[in-house]
Order: C-alpha cells, then sequence, then structure tokens
C-alpha cells in the first residue's frame, strides 16, 4: 500500500476515534496488559465514505496478493462485514471463519461453502500478535485449500505478528499500519509529539511498557 493511502486511512480512523491513542492514561487490553493504543475498526462501518474508501483498499490488497482468487474469507468477528463488502464488489463467493468450531448443529468452524483445492484471501479488520487470525489460515488450509494471503484495515507492526505470519508462510497486507498511524497523529496534534518515544517504546516492547506502568 502507497504512503498516501496508508496516511489517509490512519487519518480516518484518528477522525472517528476507531483508533484512540492516550500514552500518559493507558487502556487497559482483555489480557490485562496496559497499552497507550485502542483500536475498535467496527466503528469503520458506520461511516459510509470511509466503508467504502476501506473497501477499495482491500480490493487493490486482494488483487495484488492473487488476481483470480476464488473465494474471499471474513475473520470472526472483525473481519465478517469487511470479507463481505470485498467479496460483493469482486463478485466472489465467501465465507467466514469462526476461531473455533461451534459445539452445536453442524459444528462448523467455516461457516459457507468451500472446496478443497480453492485459492483463498482473508479478511481481518486488526492484526495484533497474530495469533486469533492465523487460526482461521489454519482451518481454511485443514480444509484443502490454499491461502494466498492475508489483508488487513491496521496492524500494530509487532515483532510477534511478523514471527508468527512468517512462521505460518503466510503474506500479511495492510491498508495502513501503526508507523503511519503515529505519523499522522502526531502531525495532526491528535497527541503531542513529546510522547513518540513512549510510544515507539510500546511497539517495540509491549510487555515491558505495560509492566512499567502496572
Amino acid at each position: 500500500m502507497d504512503k498516501e493511502n496508508q496516511i489517509k486511512a490512519a487519518q480516518s480512523l484518528l477522525s472517528i476515534q476507531a483508533v484512540k491513542l492516550s500514552p500518559n492514561e493507558p487502556f487497559t487490553w482483555a489480557s490485562g496488559r496496559k497499552s497507550p493504543i485502542y483500536c475498535d475498526n467496527r466503528l469503520t462501518l458506520s461511516y459510509p465514505s470511509i466503508r467504502t474508501f476501506i473497501k477499495q483498499q482491500f480490493v487493490c490488497l486482494v488483487k495484488e496478493i492473487c488476481e483470480n482468487v476464488d473465494v474471499i474469507a471474513g475473520v470472526a468477528t472483525g473481519g465478517i462485514a469487511q470479507g463481505v463488502l470485498v467479496a460483493q464488489e469482486l463478485n466472489k463467493p465467501y465465507v467466514y471463519v469462526r476461531s473455533e468450531a461451534k459445539d452445536h448443529g453442524r459444528k462448523n468452524q467455516i461457516e459457507g461453502e468451500i472446496k478443497a483445492g480453492q485459492s483463498v484471501v482473508v479478511i481481518e479488520d486488526l492484526v495484533s500478535t497474530g495469533k486469533s487470525s492465523l487460526l482461521a489460515v489454519d482451518a481454511l488450509r485443514n480444509a484443502g485449500c490454499e491461502v494466498k494471503g492475508m489483508v488487513a484495515i491496521f496492524t500494530y507492526e509487532l515483532e510477534i505478528a511478523k514471527k508468527n505470519f512468517q512462521e505460518k508462510q503466510v503474506l500479511l497486507k495492510t491498508i495502513t499500519n501503526y508507523s503511519a498511524l503515529i505519523e499522522t497523529a502526531i502531525k495532526e496534534n491528535y497527541v503531542s509529539g513529546d510522547n513518540l518515544l513512549s510510544l515507539q517504546q510500546w511497539r517495540e516492547n509491549p510487555e515491558k511498557w505495560s509492566d512499567d506502568r502496572m
């Protein structure tokens, strides 16, 4: 993704508070860890112009990965709606993938029709460590599919995510990322430039950053 569109996407996320930065009063994630950033990309669905922009960028990234992919797969739950929009735009079949199989009914993990041998691009809204996103890749591969890659709105650019995607041999492309977001946030006064070092330190070592604030 080119820098101009990375910045435009970052501006959009900041403007609707889909991403919030608060290095001095950090957020507490579900894991209990402290973080200077909180991201809820579901908010983009409520803004038609932003929703359309994100869909268009997703379509470009999907085509970069695989010009004529067979199926689009969304990751539950954040990637479900985004995936539908992309599949509709590309006129492709669509499925979504749960983090684990249901314990009732047909006990599906993949919802929708998919066949062994089909090529798939996975749609995700956010990549943190990559663990939950890659569970979807495992499920699709176990079903006999060829996963060409994954596209997401945003990545925190954590080293653990880079490592996890490399180990699974999954190509990841994102519309925007933490670097572009921080650059935009400081330039447009969402946060003070004095916070830059702290924000960089969090990405380099989120565990230590969190522990220092517990």
